[in-house]
């Protein structure tokens, strides 16, 4: 949402009054000051270990409150996550118009990801604006039974447009210690999908990794959950060229992102934002709402099984062809204006 503020903060049609959860209080702190972003109301959520129903009680309850006083023209949320389905929850409640950004994104399984596929099929059933990354993403909108009738708009996604600003605007370098002799293979795993056997599976393949390819590295920013951080101490703690780090602020995270030489995620936002920056991305999950990525060849499926992973990582790493094929493709979520696009039209549609 950061581009997306920034641009609504330049119209001056437009009154922006921003709204954060915390349910990460590091983390957010960290992107609100890297966008220079203050936002007008802070719920600070967060509680340790915290539960679905009580994060998404909390987040309807508290959202309720703040409708009620700012009354808005319309709300806008963002992709999947629990803020996203309880704050459009409130909205519809409220009968306030919402804006779905990153809308039209599925994997049509509602277990899989866990709870990300219910959550943003609800936010787009309850949707006025529907603020589609890709082709794909608005043709899963037409396909389905919402009442859509000039809702569905292609936008590109404003995660490129946070990229694209990030690499413009910081040359931050984290202070990581890195082997520079060394190939970096970039580690991210913290949905709930893979909590449990599948990141054992993962962590597995990570040590198979690094003692079959001496000259790499692994970087593993490792997410403050207890399902993530207990799992991975135990498997990879103090194993030769695994370094397990605490999670990096957005733009130190950008620039890891733009030394490896591969990255290893579930994370969905690091599947857009990684073909711009020409390294090749394994997805640990079996299936994804971004087919286009894997369509366009720059993005593979892995899932967490152990021999996938380590097969694709020596294929990879020993045929230069296959390599470039990944890093020459083309990505297929936007080229830096999504957030100029969305506050055009919202600036039409409302008048």
């Amino acid at each position: 949402m950061a581009p997306l503020i920034i641009e609504f903060q330049k119209r001056s049609e437009i009154e922006p009054v921003v709204i954060v959860t915390a349910q990460h209080r590091q983390m957010l702190d960290s992107v609100l000051n890297l966008f220079h972003i203050k936002p007008d109301f802070d719920l600070n959520l967060m509680k340790e270990n915290q539960n679905l129903w009580n994060l998404t009680s909390d987040i309807l309850l508290s959202v309720k409150k703040i409708l009620e006083e700012i009354k808005p023209d319309v709300v806008f949320v963002h992709g999947d996550t629990t803020t996203a389905f309880a704050s459009s929850m409130s909205a519809f409640y409220a009968k306030i118009p919402i804006a779905h950004v990153e809308a039209g994104l599925r994997t049509f399984d509602k277990n899989y990801p866990f709870p990300e596929e219910i959550n943003r099929v609800f936010a787009d059933a309850v949707s006025d604006f529907h603020f589609c990354p890709t082709d794909n993403a608005a043709s899963n909108i037409k396909a389905s039974n919402i009442k859509t009738k000039n809702s569905i708009y292609k936008t590109g996604n404003t995660v490129i447009d946070a990229l694209f600003y990030t690499v413009k605007n910081y040359n931050e370098k984290s202070d990581i210690d890195l082997d520079l002799n060394l190939d970096t293979i970039l580690l991210t795993s913290h949905r709930r999908e893979n909590f449990g056997l599948p990141l054992e599976n993962i962590c597995k393949a990570a040590i198979r990794i690094a003692e079959e390819h001496k000259n790499v590295q692994i970087v593993y920013p490792v997410h403050p959950n207890p399902n993530v951080k207990n799992t991975v101490e135990k498997y990879l703690k103090n194993k030769d060229r695994i370094k397990l780090i605490e999670p990096l602020d957005y733009a130190p995270f950008c620039a890891l992102m733009k030394k490896s030489k591969l990255i290893l995620t579930d994370s969905g936002g690091v599947q857009e934002e990684a073909p711009s920056l020409k390294v090749p991305v394994l997805v640990l999950r079996n299936e994804t709402e971004r087919p286009e990525a894997v369509i366009s060849g720059g993005v593979r499926l892995v899932g967490s099984d152990i021999e996938k992973i380590c097969n694709t990582v020596n294929l990879l790493l020993n045929d230069k062809n296959e390599y470039a094929k990944m890093t020459q493709a083309i990505n297929p979520y936007g080229d830096g204006r999504a957030a100029s696009r969305i506050a055009d039209i919202i600036i039409q549609k409302l008048g």
